[in-house]
């Protein structure tokens, strides 16, 4: 058999729980719980630097943030990573097409495709720097000559990371994601039928706005909800925000602004589902989906309420967790089968090229999990025992966690308070042992770990082999941050072109 086509479903924003085969008790999503029903699904997938571009960094490259350097968010900094998937899979003899969100800097660099077709949503950087978005986006363009010269995807006054949700005010096929699909499907249709190819098919929703097609989102407006899970140690983050606010980080909101937001973004995902299912008959329509594999994951999560939080860059699990599934019975993958090991958005290149029979790069530090999906008896001894994740926040400094998917470990740069969580026992982190039992065994072996992990780091975290707290945290480490004046140059060049 030829070498498998690879397609990389990645979605914005995504929970980890938010999957109905992971016994969700509101969304529904059928079709993606088929992708899992046939291939590998991992309980204890993580989003190590959880916002945007960082995750994608890690996605595109394998690379720890300690190597790829991104430790919160930044926009406008270039990616200079020369080794990283979509190059990988050309050098090999792969057509390389990416349809949708890149979040990457400048915005039409191309990583390594053959093709971009962009959508990278509503970016107030790019608005920022480009007269015409035009410039930098595919979809409004699109949009433009199918709904009138005027058309805009801003038209219903929803912003990017708010909480007030709505459904879509325009034709469900105008919608961003249908528009993601349609050209998805259009690349298979335009592909060149003598080579395999490698897509990745990046939607920028469920990422607010909350905005679904108005089917979706009353399919949730009435439904009745679960209490959102409001922890013993949610007074860290108290009195930062005021709680009316659109965009809130932080901060308790009424319970129909909750109700709306929750429909809003369950109604995306659904919406997503029934998009993916498209997809799916479509390879099948073109006589290609027995010889492809399909991974479906996310850049990191949404708190939604949670613990009284909002958005993402935190390290608890509605933040930090995310869905990762691998189907391909082309490739070996073994149906039905569910994983504890913990693993990361840099372990999604190496399995890939593993799946695809490439030679994965040294430079990579994520590993292929495509032996535990084949069934194969992993050796704990050679796969990892943590995970570390970090993000600089609002709060000034940087929140970091460590975690094997069933304990976590959370230390809080700006406050040097430490948070200990058993995740078997108490999944929705409501209850911090370390307020009683600071200096407990475990706690002080996970401490021990995080000294180990941050030793050397130029922000100073470490002083006599002790933990210590800082404010004013970098979003990039140093040697990223030396080309932000070569960009900022750049960008004056192109300043309202």
């Amino acid at each position: 058999m030829s070498r498998p086509n690879i397609v990389l479903i990645f979605v914005d924003q995504w929970r980890g729980d938010c999957l109905s085969c992971a016994d969700h008790p509101v969304v529904r999503t059928p079709f993606i719980d088929k992708l899992a029903l046939y291939g590998g699904r991992f309980n204890h997938a993580y989003s190590a630097v959880s916002s945007c571009i960082a995750a994608r960094v890690a996605l595109f490259t394998g690379l720890t943030q300690r190597t790829h350097g991104r430790v919160g968010y930044q926009d406008g900094i270039p990616w200079n990573y020369p080794t990283n998937i979509a190059s990988e899979f050309k050098r090999n003899g792969y057509q390389t097409q990416a349809v949708g969100k890149m979040h990457v800097s400048p915005p039409r660099h191309r990583m390594g495709f053959d093709n971009v077709t962009l959508h990278d949503g509503f970016v107030h950087f790019l608005r920022d720097h480009y007269s015409d978005v035009g410039l930098v986006d595919d979809y409004l363009p699109w949009l433009r000559q199918r709904a009138g010269i005027y058309a805009d995807d801003f038209a219903h006054g929803v912003n990017c990371n708010s909480n007030v949700a709505r459904p879509w005010d325009k034709p469900e096929e105008l919608h961003p994601t249908n528009y993601v699909m349609h050209e998805s499907i259009e690349f298979l249709r335009k592909r060149d039928t003598t080579m395999p190819f490698f897509l990745h098919m990046s939607f920028h929703r469920p990422h607010p706005p909350y905005d679904p097609p108005a089917w979706a989102f009353e399919q949730y407006l009435h439904t009745k909800m679960p209490d959102v899970p409001v922890g013993d140690w949610a007074d860290e983050y108290a009195g930062r925000y005021e709680n009316h606010r659109p965009d809130c980080f932080a901060g308790k909101v009424s319970p129909d602004i909750l109700q709306r937001a929750r429909a809003g973004y369950y109604g995306h995902m659904t919406h997503i589902d029934h998009q993916i299912n498209r997809f799916i008959e479509s390879l099948a329509f073109f006589g290609l989906r027995k010889n492809t594999v399909i991974c479906f994951t996310s850049d990191h999560g949404e708190l939604m309420g949670d613990h009284n939080l909002w958005r993402k860059c935190l390290p608890y699990e509605g933040s930090a967790r995310i869905p990762m599934i691998f189907e391909g019975d082309c490739a070996g993958i073994k149906p039905g089968t569910t994983f504890d090991q913990p693993v990361e958005l840099r372990d999604v290149m190496p399995t890939l090229l593993d799946c695809a029979g490439l030679e994965i790069p040294a430079c990579v530090e994520g590993q292929s999990v495509l032996p535990m999906l084949r069934g194969e008896k992993p050796d704990n001894h050679n796969w990892r025992e943590y995970i570390h994740g970090e993000h600089t926040t609002f709060r000034g400094g940087s929140a970091h966690y460590l975690t094997n998917g069933k304990e976590k470990y959370v230390w809080l740069s700006w406050s040097g308070r430490e948070q200990f969580f058993d995740l078997q026992t108490d999944p929705q982190e409501l209850h911090d042992l370390a307020i009683a039992h600071p200096n407990s065994d475990r706690i002080t072996a996970w401490r021990n770990r995080l000294i180990t992990e941050l030793t050397g780091r130029e922000e100073n975290y470490i002083t006599d082999g002790k933990l210590t707290p800082r404010r004013g945290m970098p979003q990039v480490l140093s040697h990223v941050a030396r080309e932000i004046d070569e960009t900022k140059a750049f960008h004056k060049r192109l300043v309202k072109v």
